[in-house]
């Protein structure tokens, strides 16, 4: 139940399987001297795996409200984000065009034949557009406004969701997911770590802590970028549900972004990151994908002596949140083998 304290949300959709489990992770936990839990957001559906489904759920009921016809949305070629918000869009009877940043910003750079997430892509329907890295880093908002201008002349009602639903009304869905977490666990932890690729998901637990008074701390372990990078993202967007919703300002050391882990870039992995997910998933029987949650579980293990809360000498509970990503391991195949 919401307690008095916690803010009203709007009306959200229920395509995520919730709440999803709150599972111990036994010997990884022993080996850091913490109690160590694993929130399985890769158990929010089947094909919606994943946390940007419960971005969606607050998105797209935005979207039904307004009549629209068509969702728009962008990400790397493999986007987990995309894949959700396709299969979703399906789903509601919406039509999907996803912008794909590839190579050379062209379609023949999409691998043949399709796999993993963009086997998905296509099979629910989505309509594909691709472009540069530059392109897509520069200018992917207006390149998204043009597709919707052009549907709109051919009476369509679009919908524009940004990279990775990335805005105030999808951190609402990790909003939620703090209250989930305060029902499933006695006391709150002392950290939430969670993989860090494009902020909103940060900022909505950072937001959801906030609104429910706890002591907790979020750490969001860059994938891609940099702090300043994503503290200004999370700044915006906690502004923005701060105006629009009425969720209190973030405290000072409410959230933390710890870099180092970013490897070789974005997509990218090396042999000492892929030994850890084989480790990880004999270990603990947890799989885990290269992109986000086996580089975000990586820097926990491997910082979580500098990870100290205010007013503690060491974390003693803690909760890593995987974002699901299963589909992206078909893109490391050949790695993965050889490293097994």
């Amino acid at each position: 139940m919401t307690t008095p304290t916690e803010t009203q949300l709007p009306e959200m959709l229920a395509l995520a399987a919730l709440p999803t489990p709150l599972q111990p992770l036994i010997r990884l936990g022993a080996m850091l001297g913490v109690e160590l839990y694993v929130k399985r957001d890769d158990l929010t559906g089947s094909h919606l795996s994943g946390n940007k489904i419960r971005k969606l759920d607050f998105i797209l009921a935005d979207a039904q409200r307004l009549a629209t016809t068509t969702v728009i949305t962008c990400g790397g070629s493999h986007s987990n984000h995309c894949r959700a918000t396709a299969l979703a869009a399906a789903q509601l009877g919406l039509k999907s065009v996803l912008l794909l940043r590839t190579q050379n910003g062209l379609e023949s750079d999409l691998p043949t034949p399709l796999h993993g997430n963009l086997l998905l892509d296509k099979m629910a329907g989505a309509r594909i557009v691709t472009c540069t890295p530059a392109d897509y880093r520069e200018r992917r908002g207006s390149l998204m406004q043009a597709i919707a201008d052009a549907l709109a002349e051919n009476g369509e009602r679009p919908y524009l969701v940004p990279e990775g639903g990335s805005n105030a009304l999808g951190a609402l869905g990790y909003v939620a997911c703090v209250r989930e977490l305060k029902e499933q666990l006695a006391s709150p932890p002392d950290l939430i770590v969670v993989a860090t690729g494009s902020g909103g998901t940060l900022a909505g637990l950072a937001l959801g802590l906030e609104d429910a008074g706890v002591p907790t701390r979020v750490v969001g372990v860059a994938v891609c970028d940099d702090a300043p990078y994503f503290e200004a993202i999370v700044e915006r967007i906690a502004a923005e549900a701060h105006a629009t919703f009425g969720l209190p300002r973030l405290s000072p050391g409410r959230y933390q972004v710890l870099e180092g882990f970013q490897g070789r870039g974005y997509g990218l992995t090396t042999e000492d990151e892929l030994a850890f997910l084989i480790e990880t998933l004999r270990q603990d029987g947890l799989a885990l994908d290269p992109v986000y949650t086996n580089k975000a579980l990586l820097g926990l293990v491997r910082s979580i002596s500098t990870l100290v809360p205010p007013g503690l000498e060491r974390p003693a509970r803690v909760v890593f949140i995987h974002t699901g990503g299963i589909f992206g391991l078909s893109t490391f195949a050949d790695a993965l083998t050889a490293a097994s």
